[in-house]
């Protein structure tokens, strides 16, 4: 249980930077980023990108701060060209007079995406404006996101049944606002009780207790959340509460208690299955090679459309990984997919939760 609802979100997104296609469909890591060269203010802004998806074309939108771009005016459309490439883009004028602004750059067709922000205004000097330099160096992640270095995690400490939780954090982003959550276990702490708000350290390390609320004492299990609303990143896990909300015994942390979950980007700990394209033959085979698979488990392989990352699709194999969670295997290509220019393939145990997606061009 542990690992399907702390780890599950981890292989997905791991996944997806760790299991690469070999063929010219995309490279091994792909993370766009882009940093803020120049502002004409209200006029334009210049970007420099670098490792996006060559030849693929990525809209382009501006927002308010704080949106990421998302749902902003649309400037322009960028053919990412050798997925290197400077351009300068109007700002909209609905924006012009904003003093920041959210940038995005974001492909219809692959889904990866990248944001960041500028100054459209001097450095303002009003009393709660952020006090940084115009024009940002610093670059932001797309698809998948991640922090630079920084993989939040936690760990279960200890709890007193009814009463509170004692949880070790480490590799939070530093100097960052973290609000905490507990919820009903399942939920992630996602729409939990909000018990706590606290600041990271420079290390970004801490051990906090924080209280159970009233109206969940009786639970058995919880979920505790830590998120930031300034930077975005989150991390998540869940205790054993036990029924008694009377006794005040403290738990120690046994096998069967969590230990930790990853947040934003999340991973799994010391598990992260990934798999690479070996050879494809289109409309027939395609034959991978499984690396960090939970070991001597049994995956159900599936095969779907792109873009629904095999949920829902046609079962092609079982396959059982060994000691050492390593495989090669070749697996026929359904015959509803034949004449599919892409095709998705999933690897999901129905044992231990875990799961990774990726997918291939059929050629």
């Amino acid at each position: 249980m542990k690992k399907k609802f702390t780890l599950i979100l981890a292989i997905v997104l791991f996944s997806l930077i760790f299991s690469q296609l070999t063929s010219a469909a995309r490279p091994a890591l792909v993370i766009p980023t882009f940093t803020i060269q120049a502002v004409d203010y209200g006029k334009t802004v210049t970007i420099k990108g670098q490792n996006f998806i060559p030849n693929d074309i990525y809209t382009v939108t501006m927002g308010k701060f704080g949106t990421r771009g998302v749902g902003g005016v649309v400037v322009a459309s960028q053919n990412a060209g050798t997925g290197i490439f400077t351009a300068t883009y109007n700002i909209p004028a609905s924006l012009k007079d904003l003093t920041t602004i959210a940038i995005r750059l974001q492909s219809p067709t692959t889904g990866y995406y990248s944001y960041n922000w500028f100054w459209n205004k001097d450095k303002p000097t009003t009393s709660g404006e952020p006090a940084v330099t115009p024009n940002p160096s610093g670059s932001s992640w797309g698809y998948p996101p991640a922090g630079k270095n920084t993989i939040p995690n936690t760990k279960i400490t200890e709890v007193t049944k009814g009463v509170d939780v004692t949880v070790q954090g480490k590799n939070f982003t530093t100097k960052d606002t973290y609000n905490v959550y507990i919820g009903k276990m399942g939920t992630k702490g996602v729409g939990g009780v909000k018990v706590a708000t606290f600041e990271t350290n420079d290390s970004g390390t801490f051990t906090k207790t924080f209280n159970v609320p009233d109206s969940l004492k009786a639970e058995a299990r919880l979920a505790i959340r830590f998120q930031s609303p300034v930077t975005g990143y989150y991390a998540y896990d869940w205790f054993i509460n036990q029924t008694a909300a009377s006794s005040s015994t403290p738990i120690s942390p046994s096998p069967t208690t969590p230990s930790t979950s990853i947040g934003y980007p999340p991973n799994g700990k010391g598990t992260i299955p990934g798999v690479v394209f070996l050879q494809i033959t289109k409309d027939q085979k395609v034959e991978v090679k499984g690396t960090n698979f939970t070991t001597n488990d049994t995956y159900k392989v599936y095969m779907g459309k792109f873009g629904t990352k095999g949920v829902g699709g046609v079962l092609v194999a079982s396959q059982t990984t060994s000691a050492s969670g390593t495989f090669t295997a070749t697996y026929n290509i359904p015959d509803s997919l034949k004449g599919e220019s892409l095709i998705a393939i999933r690897f999901e145990s129905p044992a231990t939760g875990y799961y990774a997606y990726d997918w291939f061009a059929n050629k």
